[in-house]
């Protein structure tokens, strides 16, 4: 028998397919996902990346993710904020399974990107520019420049030719604090993400064979055409559920808040009465307990 669980607005609206999946009710389930990851990150003692960053990047890892396109035995995301100087560890790499930042480093952009800011970007052959949007970590290999991890562009127009380019990530002696201090900037690259050589072998070795790694740059015309940061991220039933529930909650909350008080004079000589509280409202505790059912 169906039960009702303490809001009479709800079965009605578990059964209502468009009240469930609206692209308002979805975009909002698919923000609160977000705004839920990120504050339970753990950045540790370095720099705190960006969460508007971390909303594009994470956007798209879902979207990759429900396309097949990451591996299904590891949740592993790596940002690339390159808005902001070499000079500054700029990229994070976290486990989302762990909610955790496990390498938090410099990383170079290409010569034809700029000094110490990037400013140009390119998909060009032999333009020696970097070339910002979603990838997708292959193999590994040893080349020229040591271990060397394979990223496919998987935004069209914008990084799509990075494998035929050679845009690997890789070690370089140029990416380090001493030579900041020699050159006031970091060393630059032909257009790979070049990490400092100590560190180069960790991170590729946690982030190869489908993982996503995203280097954001704020391009209104990119954000506006990526596949991967337009469409909207399947959401599953029990959490669209769970978000229509706890919003009728914040509701009732509210509406219980303002509701004035009834000024009811009292009898002489009565004894006064002791308040009555109100009624506790029902915490969600699943699917189960909130349509009612065993």
């Amino acid at each position: 028998m169906m039960v009702m669980c303490g809001s009479s607005f709800f079965v009605g609206n578990v059964k209502g397919e468009e009240g469930l999946k609206s692209n308002s009710v979805v975009k909002g389930s698919v923000k609160n996902r977000i705004d839920e990851v990120y504050n339970k990150i753990d950045f540790g003692k370095g720099a705190v990346l960006s969460k508007e960053v971390f909303a594009k990047a994470y956007h798209g890892f879902l979207n990759l993710k429900d396309a097949n396109k990451l591996s299904d035995e590891q949740s592993i995301l790596s940002v690339c904020d390159f808005s902001l100087s070499a000079n500054t560890k700029r990229l994070w790499v976290i486990d989302l399974d762990k909610n955790k930042v496990i390498f938090h480093s410099l990383v170079a952009h290409g010569q034809g990107t700029g000094e110490e800011f990037a400013v140009n970007f390119s998909n060009r052959e032999n333009s020696h520019q970097s070339s910002y949007g979603f990838y997708v970590t292959e193999g590994t290999y040893n080349g020229d420049n040591g271990y060397s991890l394979k990223l496919h562009g998987m935004d069209k127009g914008y990084n799509d030719n990075a494998y035929s380019r050679a845009i690997v990530m890789h070690g370089a002696d140029y990416v380090c604090d001493s030579y900041i201090k020699s050159n006031q900037r970091l060393g630059r690259s032909w257009g790979c993400p070049a990490v400092p050589r100590a560190l180069a072998k960790p991170i590729i070795d946690k982030i190869k064979d489908k993982t996503c790694l995203f280097i954001y740059y704020p391009n209104k015309n990119y954000f506006a055409s990526s596949v991967w940061l337009n469409k909207l991220p399947k959401i599953s039933e029990q959490d669209l559920i769970k978000e229509k529930y706890e919003q009728q909650l914040a509701k009732e909350k509210l509406a219980m808040a303002t509701k004035p008080a009834a000024t009811v004079a009292a009898p002489a000589q009565t004894p006064a009465q002791p308040k009555e509280e109100a009624p506790a409202l029902p915490e969600y505790q699943g699917v189960k307990l909130a349509i009612g059912g065993r």
